[in-house]
């Protein structure tokens, strides 16, 4: 099959700009995906503006924020490899219409807990809704995308998650302060009920328009999918290997800690910025709109860093130096002397923190070709967001233990820091190197 492939891409070579066939493929899937990540990541983040008034009310202390709050991913991880394997068999429009529906009914009911143990079950629950989204999309861009032009369309799709802050983040709180008391339901109430409504729909749209595979496409010219079909299966890995010989392979499980390291930034961001930047005196709607300038920056950064990537046709050295960056910013907010300072220093860590994120999944990919992909990703980022649960949690503590939030921001900083050198061991682990 992969010599007809092959003989296929050499007669259309001439016919064929893959640059544009890979474009045509992206202005199909990836707006939707976006849009679908982008409500993903905002319901499972938006907690963090909820707590700016549902602390209060249901008396939760930092501490227990921080841990009810990170319960979401133990859910979440447990179901990323099995989910990621149904996708596989059954196709994505099946199983992405799934995910979204589930996980928007859940988030909905967010909205009528009552105390700290229904939070944390509800928590929970979303997890293992969600379960799988997030490497299932990157799954199923290795069975469209080939990997010289993989960086940049993994980074449009990750742009969901500085863009749900962009716009959620100011969004969240008007949401607070204009619909707090309508009907007599608090405005954190209307918040995770009002952004849960989008997942479910985005779940039906996605049934009817996400086609499974390229030979799937109808909107590809005869040629087009020849040439796209012939190209993965020319770089792609053993076909016949099981996908759950991921599991014994010391390379996830390493990629998988420094995966860690670098989301252990963002979601220390992602649960606690708005009350770390509330804590500069600020209401809820300015905070709302401040906790979206760091993102901004970081999804400016993930767009060119990305792009600079595949330009290069490098991917090692983009993801150290950008975890480097991010390390540096989250040390030097922990010594911000202003709150000027500090939204600088913030904004450099979320620019490191985000752009690292394209090209490290871009290497995965070339680490992990094939079969080996299909778990191989799923667990790599279920050890990752392992760090969903650890790093609102330490910050928890520490915000607890201290009053303050410089230390927890320091003790952040290491999660990126050690992402670099552990990229680099399997770099040369795998004979890739350093500018693959």
């Amino acid at each position: 099959m992969t010599d007809v492939l092959a003989r296929a891409a050499r007669r259309t070579a001439q016919e064929i700009d893959g640059e544009r066939v890979v474009a045509k493929v992206a202005r199909r899937l990836i707006p939707i995906l976006v849009t679908a990540f982008f409500v993903a990541y905002l319901d499972r983040v938006n907690v963090g503006f909820a707590a700016l008034t549902m602390n209060k009310d249901l008396a939760f202390t930092p501490e227990f924020f921080g841990w009810a709050a990170g319960s979401f991913f133990i859910g979440y991880c447990l179901l990323e490899a099995p989910s990621n394997y149904i996708l596989h068999r059954v196709g994505a429009r099946v199983w992405m219409a799934r995910i979204m529906v589930s996980w928007g009914l859940v988030s909905a009911l967010t909205a009528f807990v009552w105390d700290g143990t229904s939070f944390v079950v509800l928590r929970v629950m979303l997890g293992l809704a969600e379960a799988g989204f997030s490497p299932g999309v990157i799954l199923y861009l290795t069975y469209w995308i080939p990997a010289a032009q993989r960086a940049r369309i993994i980074g449009a799709f990750l742009l969901a998650l500085p863009l749900s802050s962009v716009v959620g983040a100011p969004l969240s709180g008007l949401i607070l302060s204009g619909l707090d008391g309508v009907f007599g339901v608090a405005g954190w109430r209307w918040l995770f009920f009002i952004e849960a409504a989008p997942a479910m729909l985005l779940g039906v749209a996605c049934y009817f328009y996400l086609p499974d595979r390229p030979s799937d496409a109808s909107w590809l010219t005869p040629q087009e999918r020849d040439w796209l079909l012939a190209e993965l299966a020319r770089e792609g890995g053993p076909v016949d290997e099981s996908p759950w010989r991921a599991l014994r392979d010391p390379r996830v499980l390493t990629l998988g800690v420094a995966y860690f390291g670098i989301v252990v930034a963002l979601y220390g961001l992602g649960f606690w910025l708005p009350q770390i930047i509330k804590a500069f005196g600020v209401d809820v709607v300015a905070a709302g709109f401040l906790t979206a300038v760091p993102f901004v920056f970081g999804a400016l950064a993930m767009v060119l860093w990305s792009r600079s990537s595949d330009r290069k046709n490098e991917r090692v050295t983009h993801t150290v130096l950008a975890s480097l960056v991010a390390s540096l910013g989250l040390a030097a907010s922990a010594y911000a002397p202003t709150p000027l300072f500090s939204m600088i220093a913030l904004s450099v860590a979320a620019v490191g923190t985000l752009a690292s994120m394209p090209t490290f999944w871009s290497f995965v990919t070339l680490a992990l070709p094939g079969a080996g992909a299909v778990v191989g990703v799923a667990v790599i980022n279920s050890i990752g967001n392992v760090s969903g649960f650890a790093a609102p949690y330490l910050v928890g503590l520490i915000k607890g233990a201290t009053g303050e939030f410089d230390y927890a921001l320091l003790a952040l900083a290491v999660g990126p820091l050690m992402a670099g050198p552990l990229v680099l061991l399997i770099a040369r682990a795998t004979l890739l190197s350093p500018r693959a």
